[in-house]
């Protein structure tokens, strides 16, 4: 992957996770998530629409954009596994979460407002890969 997109994705940028509903229609959620070794990481309670779906239909979509005055955008595409409540799954969480907040006592306060709620991370090791705006559209 082109050096300046993965600097993109390093980003603490907020991503739109896609999953299939039910009837087949598109499902959207805004994610946090880290990046790391070509695979996207997103925690989510496991309580949640999306890892419904996910167990029911593991095609994903992500979108990840630059955000106002950056028309830079990357997609991702492909079939999520899930990584069940365990040591792993809680050792990725902590990772995002502290991807989010400037510092380690910021992301604890947030941490404990969350850590009672039992969570899923979900693992994306992309197909496909759509950008636009790092020089030459890949598709």
């Amino acid at each position: 992957m082109d050096a300046q997109v993965l600097e993109f994705l390093k980003a603490d940028r907020h991503a739109i996770l896609a999953t299939k509903g039910r009837n087949g229609a598109p499902q959207l959620t805004p994610v946090w998530y880290v990046f790391e070794d070509g695979v996207l990481y997103v925690s989510a309670q496991t309580s949640t629409v999306k890892v419904r779906n996910l167990r029911r239909d593991a095609t994903v979509s992500v979108c990840i954009d630059g955000g106002r005055g950056d028309a830079r955008y990357v997609v991702l595409s492909g079939q999520a596994e899930l990584i069940e409540p365990g040591e792993r799954q809680r050792e990725l969480r902590w990772q995002i979460i502290r991807h989010y907040h400037a510092d380690e006592a910021a992301a604890e306060r947030y941490y404990e407002t969350i850590k009672h709620t039992t969570s899923a991370v979900i693992v994306l090791r992309p197909e496909r890969r759509v950008t636009l705006g790092f020089g030459q559209a890949v598709a």
